[in-house]
Order: structure tokens, then sequence, then C-alpha cells
């Protein structure tokens, strides 16, 4: 499925893609083959800046990797976080939020009550050039 291009020295192992402009920003889903020839996709998303130290246009990328094995806990996170951003209710717990609530990785040891601890970083976020 994936083959070898030696002008770039990149595993080609792209099988399907899809970009979804969006304002100023572009979204690319893209189904990607690992060496074992196992399916995941990469979501992508890529906003155009300006760099005032050299004068010129870059992309900025940030990626997220997802496997077969979380596509149905993903998307019941992203349908409960959207369904609150259109209605303003809270959803039921879906199952994917359930199980990282009581996984012990999530729990803060000090505390009698669970809190959920997540790695992420929402600096973009603040960018006034939106």
């Amino acid at each position: 499925m994936a083959e070898f291009d030696s002008d770039n020295n990149e595993r080609k192992n792209e099988i399907y893609s899809i970009p979804i402009r969006a304002g100023k920003r572009t979204y690319f889903f893209d189904v990607k083959a690992t060496r074992s020839d196992e399916l995941y996709l990469t979501i992508t998303e890529s906003k155009r800046r300006f760099s005032n130290e050299n004068g010129k246009f870059f992309y900025e990328k940030h990626k997220i990797f997802l496997y077969k094995e979380d596509f149905e806990k993903f998307t019941a996170g992203i349908n409960d976080a959207i369904h609150f951003i259109r209605t303003g209710e809270r959803p039921v717990l879906s199952e994917a939020i359930d199980d990282l609530e009581n996984d012990p990785k999530h729990i803060n040891p000090d505390s009698q009550e669970k809190e959920i601890h997540l790695d992420v970083s929402f600096d973009d976020l603040k960018s006034n050039d939106e």
C-alpha cells in the first residue's frame, strides 16, 4: 500500500484525503497506513500566519493522530462537546468520558473527589488575529 519516494525521502502512506476550508483555517482529514498496512486518521489544522522576523507568510499546523481503536470514544467525546456548545445542556456522560473519569491515571490521589487532568495547551486560542 505504501511506497517510497526517493525525491523527498518521505514515506508515501496517504490513502485518502479531504480538505475542509473554514474561514482562516483549513482542516485536512487524511487516512494513512502504517508499515503494517493498519489504517489511521490524521486531522490537521492549518492556519496561514505572517512572520515579522523574515517578512514572509508560513503555515502553522497542528496535528492529531487517531487510531481505529479510539474512533468510538473520540466520536462520543466530540459529539458530547458539540451537543453542549449547541444547546448549553450538559449531555449525560458518554462512555468515553466515564471511562476517562474512572481511569486511575486521571484521578488526583491527594483529593477525595475525582478530577480529570489532561495535558493540553490552548495557547493558540489567545491570538487576536482571528
